[in-house]
């Protein structure tokens, strides 16, 4: 994620935190040392540190589930409104998805039971009364309050804040895991999805009586259950197509002798954004974007060699190939595209993610039950077809 600054690794998976994180908690200390002073700056810091802290293990709670069932965990990155712990993939089998969600959740309860444990054995009985620390929100700003009673009614609320059945919180995984077992996963991510925006247009109501994090909470939800549907409908349309079945295969190429002054010729007279930089025996060198090609002609002239600016870490992938892969490696390291190669390694066709998303318009707009299914769908159609 970008902005984000790594502070460790644990186990393989990079801890990162954002620049928004740092300064939330700058805004944390300036708004308790107004209150008072220094102490209490110095002690709402902290109590904010100790919750993140909560926040990583939860996080971790689902790093270990997953990796219980082969998945990778790149990394874990704090945010102000919580913890995302990026997985490489999820879970096609509901049953280890739901696994997978509720392990976070199941973490925040062991910690809230063991700062019970703590309190009660040090003499203290914090029920969950009105009018106990554990009883509600507005005790955990109180300064009458100890900081492990407040942080023992915050996992509490970490719990069920995190079920609520939308995403990104665990509950609209678990909703999703529950669903997929009787509808199928493409289907039970579209109706999880709509019951998330639901929630979220629920938050944002009750946000405008008041509370305006509810209404920053209200639109990232709904953000986020749109994109899980998006992804999910991107990977029920890769599944089973060939990478030669979606690639582009009619595009303007630059060698690399090329300058900026000739892509910016190539730009004009197509309406390609991505260019391949290819040597003479047809291997793929690097992709020059229109957003690199601008920011090139205008901070270096027109006479900058392409291989100067172009992005060298474009992966290539054989024709037979899953389309799948193609968009796993775009999703993960921000690609414009990836190439597409014959057996003896020359580049033969692009997949980007504009294509892509064209793919999907015309699979959703196939007649329902003709023959072939669509692009890719061993009907011999194919995007942009192979040029003669």
């Amino acid at each position: 994620m970008g902005w984000s600054i790594p502070i460790g690794t644990v186990k393989g998976t990079v801890i990162r935190i954002h620049v928004t994180f740092l300064l939330f908690l700058i805004w944390i200390g300036g708004m308790h040392y107004a209150q008072g002073g220094a102490p209490a700056a110095l002690e709402g810091v902290v109590f904010i540190v100790l919750l993140f802290a909560c926040v990583l293990l939860h996080e971790f709670g689902h790093v270990f589930a997953a990796r219980r069932y082969g998945v990778r965990t790149p990394d874990i990155t704090l945010l102000p409104i919580g913890g995302v712990a990026r997985l490489e993939r999820i879970p096609e089998k509901p049953s280890q998805e739901l696994v997978i969600a509720l392990a976070g959740p199941a973490v925040n309860v062991v910690i809230a039971a063991l700062l019970y444990a703590a309190l009660a054995a040090g003499g203290f009985n914090p029920g969950l009364t009105p009018g106990s620390p554990l009883g509600g929100g507005s005790e955990i700003q109180n300064p009458a309050v100890g900081m492990l009673e407040r942080l023992a009614w915050v996992n509490v609320f970490l719990v069920v804040f995190n079920l609520i059945p939308a995403f990104p919180m665990d509950g609209g995984r678990v909703l999703r895991a529950l669903l997929a077992q009787r509808m199928g996963y493409g289907r039970g991510t579209a109706v999880a999805a709509t019951i998330g925006q639901g929630v979220a247009f629920a938050l944002g109501l009750l946000g405008l009586f008041g509370n305006p994090m509810l209404l920053f909470i209200a639109l990232f939800v709904y953000l986020a259950a749109s994109s899980e549907a998006h992804a999910v409908q991107i990977r029920e349309v890769s599944r089973g197509v060939m990478a030669n079945d979606a690639m582009i295969t009619r595009f303007e190429s630059l060698s690399p002798g090329s300058v900026v002054e000739d892509a910016v010729q190539c730009l004009i007279h197509t309406t390609q954004h991505e260019f391949p930089v290819v040597d003479g025996s047809g291997r793929l060198r690097g992709v020059l974007t229109r957003d690199d090609m601008i920011r090139a002609l205008r901070d270096r002239g027109p006479d900058t060699p392409v291989l100067e600016v172009m992005r060298s870490d474009i992966p290539v992938i054989g024709q037979r190939q899953n389309l799948e892969e193609a968009l796993r490696l775009m999703r993960e390291n921000s690609l414009p595209a990836v190439g597409v190669t014959d057996a003896d390694g020359r580049l033969i066709g692009l997949i980007t993610p504009e294509n892509v998303g064209e793919m999907m318009m015309i699979q959703s707009a196939w007649p329902k039950g003709r023959a072939g299914g669509g692009p890719g769908g061993g009907g011999g159609s194919r995007l942009g077809g192979r040029a003669a």
